[in-house]
């Protein structure tokens, strides 16, 4: 069974959390707290293996107790479950020891594979967390974080100056897949034609 540690300041989604967690074969609730300095206690306590945590509290914030928490060798895996998107925050709760960090937006599936995946010490980031972390430590968001795998290899083929069905043939997909995925490419790149596109993908080496 996975141990879960509740940190949130609202009861509604304290008891909604715990609802659906009460639902789950592999996972247990072992308490519920509303403050930072609370969870710290329930975490030194109960020992947890996950300690589901918001950021935003009165009293001790959900950065300080993740911080608390790591610095007392309480070995409980802190996921922050949070409707902060402020990057500082984020960069500050990973540095703090946090390993997971998800909004509240999150699916209840989302949480709880992000709950199991804690347990084995595999990280697990919100999409729009993960944009956000790397526009706060880079300043500007890198070029082409978002592109599948599959985009980046039509990317290659427009910055060699092949047309749809050249890049179709080499990868073996349909033409109109090529023209989805350039399309996709123009918008994540924030260009208005292929040739943009492959100036952009050459001077940030993504060719």
């Amino acid at each position: 069974m996975i141990r879960v540690l509740i940190v949130d300041d609202h009861e509604l989604v304290r008891l909604g959390l715990r609802s659906y967690l009460d639902t789950e074969p592999d996972i247990t609730v072992v308490g519920e707290v509303a403050d930072g300095a609370s969870a710290v206690s329930m975490a030194e306590e109960t020992q947890p293996d996950v300690v589901l945590m918001d950021l935003l509290m009165p009293g001790m914030s959900g950065v300080e107790a993740t911080r608390e928490i790591a610095q007392r060798r309480i070995p409980a895996r802190v996921v922050i479950l949070t409707s902060s998107l402020d990057d500082e925050r984020m960069i500050q709760a990973l540095r703090a020891g946090a390993l997971s960090y998800l909004l509240k937006t999150s699916s209840a599936q989302t949480v709880v594979n992000a709950i199991r995946a804690a347990k084995d010490g595999t990280p697990v980031l919100d999409a729009a967390a993960q944009k956000q972390i790397v526009t706060g430590l880079h300043g500007q968001t890198v070029a082409g974080w978002d592109l599948t795998d599959r985009e980046k290899d039509v990317l290659r083929g427009v910055a060699a100056g092949k047309n749809n069905q050249e890049i179709a043939d080499d990868l073996l997909i349909g033409v109109k897949t090529v023209k989805t995925h350039v399309s996709n490419i123009l918008a994540k790149l924030a260009v208005s034609d292929r040739t943009q596109a492959a100036i952009y993908a050459i001077r940030h080496h993504l060719d």
